[in-house]
């Protein structure tokens, strides 16, 4: 389930003729109703050429282009069919070499899993014709972030985090994640259980599955996630939505959306493209006109999907909804979560239950990426989580998983192999 809206509705060149206009828009396109009944992943990891310890050995781009073959994404490959994987996973690159594979949407969550596997077991067979390692890792502690995906987006984004400070380059190339996709909801109230009940969930299950301790170049501090601990100190604008004051989602959601500054503009391809958009200016400053001598046009549709793109809040709404709040797992522990979250959204019952489990710890984020299972509230909604979700898993294999997962977050244990965490890749 790649991060991309729904197909517009608008032709490409029709331009908003109000803000209603393109508020109503938002939320046809980021929340699509219907009955539940599809889970989906996205799946990252770090990568090297030789040892992941020596810095300065991230695949270069063309190694990683003529690796991935047919199956390369054509944004850096434009000759290329860009195939997806036997299991139905696509690939795509993140600016500092971290490889992605986006599932296609199953009905179960084991089926998911399964496909996951595989495609996960062709992709390091590809990249190792190249000798190109995937790393099972959320935050690189060796290497200095350096961008090897020169495309206008990056080189915008780039820019426009340095002013925040080192965490935006950090983010961008030196880390990774699990991400987990389920059906928004069929109906608006059914749309704010979940959504509501995914926030609240969310601080605990960030900390149950923290393991990324240490990464290169953060400024000092002891982190469970330095992962999120980039995210939370990236954007505020962009990153971390005020959801608690949202009594309807929807258009909570869309609201927010039209008032985050433009992160980039797409311009017509050349030598020097330049996609930087006017400092501070959003979305709605553009549909109102304030930005028509620096952009010279109004913007449509294609223009709102792609700014509804730069929005990295930990749960983002494109169609479905996508949780952004896991870090990537060691090994292929990255099951885990998706039967997790699979299972708390199994059924209304269970989705209200997950809420109310989690309400102490709901808006703690700061605290569950710093300190982790050590925080004891957050440490017991956690296990409360994990428990729920083993009990409404069809799957016995998944529950024994889930169960184990508590055990351990019940002893204040990161997950395994994190421990040693730069070296047991």
């Amino acid at each position: 389930m790649a991060v991309t809206t729904e197909r517009s509705r608008l032709e490409a060149g029709v331009e908003f003729s109000s803000r209603a206009a393109a508020e109503a828009y938002v939320g046809g396109v980021c929340f699509k109703q219907g009955p539940p009944a599809l889970v989906g992943a996205e799946l990252e990891w770090l990568t090297s050429q030789g040892e992941w310890s020596a810095p300065g050995h991230r695949p270069e781009l063309a190694a990683l282009v003529d690796a991935l073959g047919p199956y390369a994404p054509q944004n850096i490959a434009p000759g290329s069919p860009g195939l997806p994987l036997p299991g139905g996973s696509r690939v795509t690159l993140e600016p500092g070499g971290q490889v992605e594979l986006s599932s296609a949407p199953f009905a179960s969550a084991g089926e998911l899993c399964t496909r996951l596997r595989a495609d996960t077991a062709a992709l390091r067979d590809l990249l190792a014709t190249g000798s190109i390692r995937l790393h099972a890792a959320a935050a690189d502690p060796h290497r200095p972030p350096r961008r090897i995906l020169d495309l206008p987006r990056y080189r915008a984004m780039e820019e426009r985090f340095a002013g925040i400070g080192p965490f935006g380059t950090l983010m961008m190339c030196n880390t990774a994640a699990t991400q987990v996709s389920v059906d928004a909801g069929a109906d608006p109230a059914e749309i704010a259980a979940r959504w509501t009940a995914l926030y609240a969930v969310g601080p605990a299950l960030l900390a149950a599955f923290a393991c990324s301790p240490d990464l290169y170049g953060v400024p000092p501090g002891s982190w469970a996630s330095q992962r999120m601990r980039t995210w939370l100190r990236l954007d505020n604008a962009r990153a971390r939505p005020p959801v608690s004051q949202w009594a309807d989602p929807i258009a909570g959601y869309a609201r927010w959306a039209l008032d985050v500054p433009l992160l980039c503009v797409r311009r017509t391809p050349g030598p020097g493209c330049d996609w930087a958009a006017p400092p501070g200016a959003t979305f709605a400053d553009w549909i109102d006109g304030a930005l028509d001598e620096e952009i010279g046009r109004r913007p449509a549709a294609a223009d709102l999907d792609y700014h509804l793109t730069t929005l990295f809040p930990p749960v983002r709404a494109t169609g479905h909804l996508e949780v952004r709040y896991i870090d990537a797992q060691p090994g292929d522990g990255w099951t885990t979560p998706v039967h997790t979250v699979a299972a708390l959204l199994s059924a209304p019952a269970v989705v209200a239950e997950a809420t109310a489990l989690a309400a102490p710890t709901a808006t703690d984020w700061w605290g569950a990426a710093r300190d982790g299972l050590a925080d004891p509230q957050i440490r017991s909604a956690a296990v409360s989580l994990l428990q729920l979700a083993a009990a409404h898993t069809t799957a016995p294999a998944a529950r024994a998983e889930i169960l184990r997962a508590a055990l351990r977050c019940r002893a204040g244990q990161m997950p395994a192999a994190a421990a040693g965490y730069s070296r047991a890749i």
